[in-house]
């Protein structure tokens, strides 16, 4: 069964910086799309950043400028989420996302992992 692993969570001080790492297990597909959405307590799940295979990036309008995510260049299954800048409001959970072509197609969601920045 494919899985999103994710790595890298933990406490960030505001105006600190933090990366992100997600990678797939247990398969030979290419996700064409990987990236990441966030959830807060008590909110909905919003996108961050999406990367394709392609090289074409999408983020949230609240982390332009701030976030990059960027795939490796051996694996194509690992997908990295550089976080830079961070305030108190983005404390949620982080999830890995990956689907192919078309978009959702064996689409899969990593566990998330858990970052904390204090106010």
């Amino acid at each position: 069964q494919v899985q999103l692993v994710e790595s890298g969570g933990g406490l960030v001080q505001p105006g600190g910086s933090l990366r992100l790492s997600c990678t797939a297990t247990q398969t030979s597909f290419i996700f064409y799309r990987m990236g990441w959405y966030r959830q807060a307590p008590g909110k909905q799940r919003d996108l961050v950043a999406m990367h394709t295979n392609g090289g074409s990036t999408n983020y949230g309008e609240s982390v332009k400028g701030r976030f990059t995510v960027s795939r490796d260049n051996v694996n194509k299954n690992m997908v990295y989420l550089r976080m830079d800048n961070r305030n108190p409001e983005e404390t949620a959970g982080y999830y890995c996302y990956g689907d192919g072509v078309p978009e959702h197609t064996s689409a899969c969601w990593g566990q998330g992992t858990q970052v904390s920045v204090p106010s």
